[in-house]
């Protein structure tokens, strides 16, 4: 593929993140198949020199994996500009997808120092705290829906911003059957979900994003975060006003959509 137009690509998704701006859907060839999503995504991600604040899992449900045709999930870089403390505000447009509820985890970056093979059971030993975060999905692009996992994963993982609730310092809960629901009161508008819907859990997925961290040799000299995937799918949503999530055992979060 030419060199230069995913270069130009690239430029112009760079631009509309880092301006909050709309822009035309980029070419179906970029997002049809998820390695190539996956290039365009690093090659972005290259061009950005804002702080990281961490990584997350995207297209974590196994369901929607199977009805795209996809093994795994992507995983995306999350930048501290995005970042936001409990119950603020996020400004949507029409092309924002909707809200997810999720189990992020701090990680120590000590981690990035492991010679072993990741396992569920010695990466707990880097998590230091965990928290539930809303994550307002959407595109820099005009367009709606999703054709392929390729469509979320080459826009900067489709992340908009991501709201986290009070952390907690980690301790062993056994996160693969929590009861979960994310609501407007408002309206009216209740989904309930479940931690298992997680790629078959929040600590599963957690390896998955660490385990492809240390595949691209990425390093990072702070703790950083990651955010595991919607426990609730990609709740539309309906009106403006607040929206809160509960985790069972890990507690809320709330943002305000305008």
């Amino acid at each position: 593929m030419n060199n230069k137009n995913i270069n130009l690509t690239a430029n112009k998704l760079v631009k509309a993140f880092l301006k909050n701006r709309i822009i035309s859907p980029i070419p179906s060839r970029y997002t049809k198949k998820i390695a190539q999503a996956q290039k365009i995504r690093k090659l972005c991600e290259s061009k950005i020199k804002k702080p990281i604040i961490g990584f997350k899992a995207g297209g974590t449900g196994i369901p929607v994996l199977k009805k795209l045709k996809e093994r795994e999930p992507f995983y995306a870089t999350v930048y501290k500009h995005n970042f936001l403390k409990n119950n603020k505000s996020v400004r949507i447009n029409k092309y924002t997808l909707g809200i997810e509820l999720e189990v992020c985890y701090l990680i120590k970056k000590d981690f990035f120092y492991l010679k072993k093979n990741i396992t569920k059971k010695n990466i707990t030993r880097y998590i230091t705290h965990m928290a539930p975060c809303i994550e307002v999905v959407g595109y820099r692009q005009r367009k709606k829906g999703i054709k392929t996992l390729g469509d979320l994963c080459s826009d900067f993982g489709a992340n908009v911003k991501f709201i986290i609730g009070t952390k907690k310092k980690f301790k062993k809960i056994k996160v693969n059957d929590l009861k979960t629901n994310i609501s407007n009161n408002q309206i009216n508008h209740s989904v309930n979900g479940n931690t298992n819907t997680v790629y078959i859990n929040p600590i599963n997925s957690l390896k998955f994003v660490l385990t492809k961290l240390k595949k691209d040799k990425i390093k990072f000299n702070k703790n950083f975060y990651v955010f595991t995937g919607s426990t609730v799918g990609v709740v539309p949503i309906l009106s403006k006003g607040f929206y809160t999530g509960k985790i069972e055992k890990l507690g809320s979060v709330k943002v305000k959509i305008i």
